[in-house]
């Protein structure tokens, strides 16, 4: 019954983010469709339909059937190492400079610092692109496709006009010279 309950927390954990990422991406672009999946190992991403943008993102083959990361218990004491337990142990009297304590003259130093720490493991955590710098990259290889389609559209329609401009040059000076298309000089007359 608790697995059962455990597998149906992940499943929703894992879709509603999908689900809601894709809502709110749909109405910041304006109406165009997202589709944002997470692939694994060496998976395919599935092509982009129509005006749909198709965004994957990878992780390793080893995340495939892993509890997703949120809801994983961390902070368990049950899962810690020994020799942190011991590290621990060490660190609660800790008193004065840099021991992230209220007792003793420089104590907040330590708690700086221990934030700093934070700061940077969870920015090296999350150093995966995210949905949103992939969703701008399709977006950006997207309108490099429609630029090349336009520039090449252009060039056509100015040959064309080119080719068009020529033609009636061409039918201009043919009706300048004379005798071809002149009103003042008239065929000879049939002879009797």
């Amino acid at each position: 019954m608790r697995a059962t309950i455990l597998f149906s927390l992940i499943a929703l954990a894992s879709a509603v983010p999908s689900a809601a990422q894709a809502q709110a991406d749909t109405a910041a672009s304006g109406g165009e469709r997202v589709n944002t999946l997470i692939v694994y190992g060496d998976d395919p991403c599935p092509a982009s339909k129509g005006d749909e943008i198709t965004v994957c993102a990878r992780k390793a083959e080893s995340e495939r059937y892993r509890i997703p990361p949120v809801l994983r218990e961390e902070n368990s004491t049950r899962s810690e190492a020994w020799n942190q337990r011991v590290l621990a142990y060490e660190t609660v009297g800790a008193t004065g400079t840099k021991s992230c304590s209220p007792v003793g003259p420089g104590g907040s130093l330590g708690c700086t610092q221990k934030m700093i720490d934070a700061a940077y493991a969870e920015k090296k955590m999350d150093s995966e692109p995210g949905f949103a710098q992939l969703l701008s990259e399709e977006r950006a290889k997207r309108a490099a496709t429609v630029d090349a389609e336009a520039a090449a559209a252009q060039g056509r329609v100015e040959q064309v006009e080119k080719e068009y401009e020529a033609r009636e040059r061409t039918r201009q000076d043919g009706a300048a010279a004379p005798g071809v298309g002149d009103p003042t000089v008239t065929a000879p007359a049939a002879r009797p």
